[in-house]
């Protein structure tokens, strides 16, 4: 049960801001790349569970409202950076492994209210959680691929250079993240 929410929390429709942070995080790397992708989205997976678990044992709430407007707003963050960075570099991969890892911590807490409720009849969260989070990660990896399979298609059989791929698809996913951010205003 738990495994299948987690899988839908990335799959379904609903899931957009998700899914767009998936594509900015990962749009600058290739299938070659494919070892330093599975750690970033690991990154990301490591902070959303890490702030679900304190949530939904209840050490730490952050308004609903500063949540839904702080997840498009790390989009709008990363997309922006993918769209200034010159070129990938060492540097960068630390900077993303980073903003991964607390842009997870930012993304756990929009989920955290429902699993809350979820999760409050279970006697031990662990097993629910770790089924949730295994759900969420094979989720992220089914996007990864289709998406580096698109990437592969347009870059390569479509001969589009790389940086104009990059920058076309940060720039759609920085406008759709800017407009829910703005939408989300909770001031």
């Amino acid at each position: 049960m738990y495994l299948k929410l987690g899988w839908r929390h990335i799959i379904s429709w609903d899931a957009l801001d998700h899914q767009l942070f998936i594509l900015a995080l990962i749009v600058a790397f290739g299938f070659n790349d494919l070892k330093k992708i599975l750690i970033l989205v690991t990154a990301f997976t490591v902070g959303h569970s890490l702030t679900l678990a304190l949530s939904v044992l209840d050490w730490v709430r952050v308004p609903s409202d500063w949540v839904e407007f702080l997840i498009p707003l790390t989009i709008v963050i990363t997309a922006l950076d993918n769209i200034l960075m010159k070129k990938k570099s060492d540097n960068f991969l630390k900077i993303n492994y980073m903003l991964a890892l607390l842009f997870g911590l930012i993304h756990g807490m929009g989920f955290a209210n429902l699993a809350r409720m979820t999760l409050a009849q279970e006697q031990s969260i662990a097993v629910p959680l770790l089924g949730f989070n295994i759900g969420l990660e094979l989720g992220q990896i089914v996007v990864v691929i289709a998406f580096l399979i698109l990437a592969f298609i347009i870059t390569n059989l479509l001969r589009t250079p790389k940086r104009d791929w990059q920058l076309f698809v940060s720039s759609a996913v920085f406008a759709l993240a800017l407009q829910m951010t703005l939408e989300r205003i909770p001031f």
